[in-house]
């Protein structure tokens, strides 16, 4: 019986192989994360540390695969990694999971398996953007910031009302009196740049501004 705890040689050409297959696969990943994901955070810096993730689990993999020493030590050795960076955003750790995938199947040399596997999730994602697509519109917080009056609530009815002859849906969120002012949230759903700009013009022109400013949310309406 052979020594289960002797690493069996490496192959140096079967790993550059697997590495190049692993490379590409998640360079398509990445592709695909940057130009298609929703996610709100940086998806552009986000998705040049998939091909990383990849091809660092392959590594991994490739030298402990066939060394039951070197496994038990891997597994040691991340029962106490600590990640203190929470995944805020699904999105995010589906497409960790496959980097993470493509790692272990080209590692295992596992490498048509993990092609076909990779090409069929992303060709699913795919299609389910396109049948589920949307018309573009820009999903807005509305923060107004105006001097109060004797008749607040005459105010606020006419403040809703110019909201309305601007934009098509208007969802109100909260109102805040202090100081003489008073600040009213919305959230909004407006698909052109130059009607914000008429909006903020036509509540200058009605109304005592002291501010107002938009904060962007593509999310579903009422997230």
């Amino acid at each position: 019986m052979g020594n289960l705890t002797a690493p069996a040689p490496l192959s140096i050409g079967a790993l550059v192989l697997n590495m190049a297959i692993g490379l590409l696969l998640s360079l398509l990943l990445s592709w695909y994360y940057e130009y298609y994901g929703q996610s709100l955070s940086n998806r552009h810096k986000f998705a040049q540390l998939l091909p990383v993730l990849a091809l660092t689990t392959a590594i991994v993999i490739s030298i402990v695969k066939s060394s039951l020493a070197l496994s038990l030590g891997l597994v040691g050795a991340l029962s106490i990694v600590r990640f203190r960076t929470a995944i805020k955003e699904p999105e995010e750790l589906v497409f960790l999971f496959i980097a993470i995938a493509i790692g272990l199947g080209v590692g295992a040399d596992q490498r048509w398996p993990t092609v076909v596997g990779v090409l069929i999730v992303l060709g699913y994602m795919t299609l389910r953007t396109l049948l589920t697509r949307k018309p573009h519109t820009d999903n807005l917080y509305l923060n107004i910031l105006v001097e109060e009056e004797a008749e607040q609530n005459s105010l606020f009815k006419r403040v809703n009302a110019r909201l309305v002859e601007h934009v098509g849906v208007v969802d109100f969120r909260r109102l805040d009196s202090r100081d003489g002012a008073m600040q009213l949230t919305y959230f909004v759903q407006c698909p052109n740049p130059q009607i914000l700009n008429d909006l903020v013009e036509d509540l200058k022109r009605n109304f005592p501004v002291h501010e107002v400013s938009f904060i962007q949310q593509d999310q579903a309406l009422g997230g």
